[in-house]
């Protein structure tokens, strides 16, 4: 099995490839977006990216699985798995909004190895290694020492695929705006989980995503001193469900906000 440094190396290059298609490519025009469901697109885009990473990790790691929202969305936890989100924040990436980003992770069975989020409008590579720390283009990051709620900046993603617990979330953006120095809608969960680990973020909370949508930012969160769990206090793995990551003090303050609102399930994805 390639070592955990030998993954990254994978990651980064199928990450810039992925990249430097994205940064080539116009916006495709509107009669050209598939909707997955309600303000859930795909295009072209999405699956000739995916395609491009595809083909450049299992040529450097044969017999590896891949899982992503276009080839294969089961989550498996047995062998060497590659997660990946060839264009997370596609909604940004249509409308020329400049937050969107490459997401891919390595896990062997089930444990995050090797994590690398390219935002790419900004070319800002975040990278993690199990054990080796996280860096930012290069420069070794730690999650914010901010541990004061009215002082910490907290990231956020709206519900939008699924409304039943809307109101539940409501509830808890009133509480943290009440609470925090502030709240930020990128766009992008890994660009999100990314800026948490940076310290851009205090921490970041959000319903119902998908494995490909946080497994690298997962393990850049923790590699800068961070800690991301579900709703329940659970840490996070290569899983679908809510996500709620922060430095160690915002964790707690967040997760004891959040979980005083619902039954602390998050919108978890069957």
């Amino acid at each position: 099995m390639a070592s955990a440094n030998d993954l990254l190396h994978h990651a980064v290059i199928a990450a810039r490839r992925a990249g430097a298609y994205l940064r080539a490519t116009p916006r495709p025009d509107p009669s050209a977006w598939t909707m997955k469901g309600r303000a859930d697109w795909a295009t072209e885009v999405d699956r000739t990216a995916e395609g491009l990473i595809a083909e450049t990790l299992l040529a450097a790691t044969p017999g590896a699985m891949i899982i992503g929202e276009e080839l294969s969305p089961e989550v498996v936890t047995r062998g060497l798995v590659w997660v990946v989100d060839p264009l997370d924040g596609t909604t940004n990436f249509l409308h020329g909004f400049p937050a969107y980003s490459v997401s891919i992770a390595a896990a062997v069975d089930g444990v995050l190895e090797a994590a690398a989020v390219l935002h790419v409008p900004l070319d800002r590579l975040t990278t993690a290694t199990r054990g080796g720390g996280a860096f930012e283009n290069g420069a070794p990051i730690r999650v914010s020492a901010i541990t004061e709620p009215s002082h910490a900046l907290i990231g956020t993603g709206l519900p939008f695929k699924d409304f039943g617990r809307v109101d539940e979330y409501l509830t808890q953006l009133r509480r943290v705006i009440e609470a925090a120095s502030g709240v930020r809608r990128p766009g992008s969960a890994a660009i999100d989980l990314a800026d948490v680990a940076a310290g851009r973020f205090e921490g970041f909370w959000e319903q119902r995503l998908s494995a490909w949508d946080m497994a690298a930012g997962t393990l850049l969160v923790r590699e800068a001193g961070g800690r991301v769990t579900d709703f329940q206090g659970r840490d996070r793995g290569v899983e679908h469900g809510a996500v709620l990551a922060g430095n160690p003090a915002i964790h707690a303050w967040l997760l004891g906000l959040i979980t005083a609102v619902g039954d602390g399930r998050g919108g978890a994805v069957p």
